[in-house]
């Protein structure tokens, strides 16, 4: 099967987050099952998901590992033109969810495996696809629990992320959380005798925006970012039941991105600590009032050194030699930093089309990602 064929196949499993990928990973293991390539399952304890490793070629040393993730955005209200789970070619492009995000690189990685699997090989090809990605990199977690402890890891990682066929050397670390603010409630014309649980919540908002002024100005900078320091945000608040109530639980949904000269812990802390004084100042007259911060997801960031042989190895595969960072999160921390594998991130198309209704991948973008392969199996055939 061609990449465009096998990718029209994955396109057509509606692998959003929130449903199962089983259907999916079974089409990967018999695919990979029919060319002689046993698969590992790692799947969860429902059963609704799962991760899949393969090894093709020598089990008794490390090789190169494509890694992915299966899984999609929602396409709910979204204006898509087309069956977004149907491929459509048009104007030198595919078009389809997860086109970009990452389904082409899946596509060209087991359009690869099909060839490496009639070929005796030097080095062995490494397969990892996995679930959740889209939700906080969650699933491939258990994968990496199953590979540490494995006889044999992989030498180097590259993750197929949309960069335009460009070698990114690393990415921001993300940390999200919850901040829960009580206060007391009453009736709204008595409003001063009450703490209103969201005014709370905006002052906590004020914190946030107050750490993200200080770190803009003045604190780490790293330019090979479009946003080249940490950013903090809160997306999402959630407080109330009537008008007519002053409420006395509101919730501040925030995240910090961290450059890799940051911290997000102690980020985090600060904030805490800012948190504890806002509390202090109300507690004599609302002894319930309270904000208690939880960490929900946290994964690490990717800073691969320039000059690491993953890098290297990777230019070596690609026509635009050239290495920057990407703005978007991958797993590739977790292989790095668990595993000790270095890791770039590698793959076609681009992460401005994705999320997007009428997601698409160039078809030239495709195309290259091919070349890559092809590059790729000489070197491991070699």
């Amino acid at each position: 099967m061609t990449t465009l064929e096998i990718l029209e196949r994955l396109i057509a499993f509606p692998t959003v987050s929130r449903d199962p990928n089983r259907d999916l990973i079974a089409f990967v293991q018999d695919f990979l099952r029919q060319r002689g390539v046993t698969c590992e399952i790692v799947g969860t304890q429902d059963g609704r998901k799962a991760n899949l490793f393969a090894t093709i070629g020598p089990t008794d040393r490390p090789g190169i590992l494509l890694s992915g993730h299966t899984d999609v955005v929602p396409v709910d209200g979204q204006a898509w033109s087309t069956d977004p789970f149907r491929l459509r070619i048009a104007d030198g492009r595919a078009y389809g969810r997860g086109a970009a995000d990452m389904k082409g690189f899946l596509a060209a990685a087991l359009a690869l495996a099909g060839e490496a699997a009639g070929r005796t090989l030097a080095t062995p090809l490494h397969l990892a696809f996995s679930h959740d990605e889209e939700v906080g990199c969650v699933g491939v977690r258990s994968l990496i629990d199953r590979l540490a402890t494995a006889p044999v890891r992989p030498r180097m990682c590259l993750i197929g992320e949309p960069t335009s066929m460009r070698v990114a050397t690393g990415h921001k670390g993300k940390l999200a959380a919850r901040a829960t603010c009580c206060g007391l409630e009453g009736h709204s014309a008595l409003a001063p005798k009450a703490l209103n649980a969201i005014h709370l919540a905006c002052d906590f908002v004020g914190v946030l925006r107050d750490q993200q002024d200080r770190i803009a100005a003045t604190g780490a900078r790293d330019g090979d970012y479009d946003i080249p320091y940490t950013t903090l945000h809160a997306g999402l608040i959630a407080g109330g039941t009537a008008l007519n109530i002053v409420p006395n639980r509101c919730t501040v949904d925030f995240e910090i991105r961290n450059i890799a000269q940051d911290d997000a812990s102690a980020l985090l802390n600060r904030l805490m600590d800012e948190a504890a004084t806002l509390v202090a100042r109300r507690k004599p007259v609302f002894p319930a009032a309270d904000i208690t911060v939880e960490v929900v997801n946290a994964y690490p960031g990717l800073a691969t050194p320039p000059d690491a042989e993953v890098v290297a190895f990777a230019q070596s595969l690609v026509e635009d030699t050239s290495t920057f960072k990407v703005a978007f999160g991958t797993e590739g921390g977790l292989f790095d930093t668990r595993l000790s594998i270095p890791t770039v991130i590698c793959g076609p198309g681009s992460m401005d089309q994705g999320h997007k209704p009428d997601e698409f991948i160039a078809l030239d973008q495709l195309d290259a990602c091919d070349r890559m392969m092809t590059r790729l199996l000489h070197r491991l055939a070699a």
